[in-house]
């Protein structure tokens, strides 16, 4: 559970009326960007105020009015979602820069120069966003940010979100083990051999090609047959 002085205001108004909780401010934008959060890590307080800041306290008849529940949990979620939660300068800066290491990770594992098949290397993608100026919005999700974050992108390098079909063909001997690692993937075949061995079709971005085969590699010691179906 967050510490009352790390805590921020998460504020909802409706009805001309205003309802505050006290939240961890990290959980909240998790929570904001659809993340499962632990609301008991997430809540200071299981209290809804009309000012958390001298503590007042929303009358119980009021909440359940507005929100139709005395469920906290759910309460929470609705002011968290639909509302405002209101963060520090410090907290706002360390955010971005979570938000902005966030980008540049999911760009290095998901794109690649299209030129050459072959990923960018992180800091080559993080020099292109800073001379790009691309403006980065911690509230929101990394996916909702690509598309106009790779547009900026493509201004300065060659670069594209490709995606790869992949057929992989796995000997008995190691198909049992190799499930958990497939279903990491977009699977689009599954199929189950005669003699035990498996023949999968996953769907990945070009830049997680190596990703891939180094986890099924490790799993079946390189006895694997793999095709590019599509690049």
């Amino acid at each position: 559970m967050v510490k009352m002085e790390d805590a921020v205001i998460a504020r909802f108004e409706t009805k001309g009326e205003k309802f505050e909780m006290l939240v961890d401010p990290d959980l909240a934008m998790d929570l904001k960007e659809g993340r499962d959060v632990n609301f008991n890590d997430l809540l200071v307080i299981d209290t809804v105020f009309k000012d958390a800041n001298k503590g007042d306290e929303k009358s119980e008849e009021t909440v359940k009015e507005v929100f139709g529940t005395e469920e906290i949990n759910a309460i929470a979620k609705k002011i968290i979602l639909e509302g405002e939660v209101q963060l520090t300068t410090v907290q706002r800066r360390d955010m971005l820069e979570k938000k902005r290491k966030e980008l540049i990770s999911f760009i290095a594992r998901n794109a690649v120069n299209p030129q050459t098949k072959t990923p960018h290397p992180p800091q080559r993608i993080e020099n292109a966003i800073e001379e790009a100026k691309v403006q980065i919005d911690f509230s929101k999700s990394v996916k909702e940010q690509i598309p106009e974050v790779m547009k900026e992108l493509r201004k300065l390098i060659p670069i594209s979100l490709e995606q790869l079909k992949i057929a992989i063909k796995v000997p008995a001997i190691h198909a049992g083990k190799v499930g958990h690692a497939l279903h990491k993937y977009k699977l689009q075949k599954e199929e189950w051999q005669k003699d035990g061995s498996l023949i999968a079709v996953i769907e990945i971005p070009a830049g997680m090609k190596q990703d891939l085969f180094n986890e099924i590699n490790a799993i079946t010691h390189g006895d694997i047959e793999s095709k590019i179906m599509e690049e």
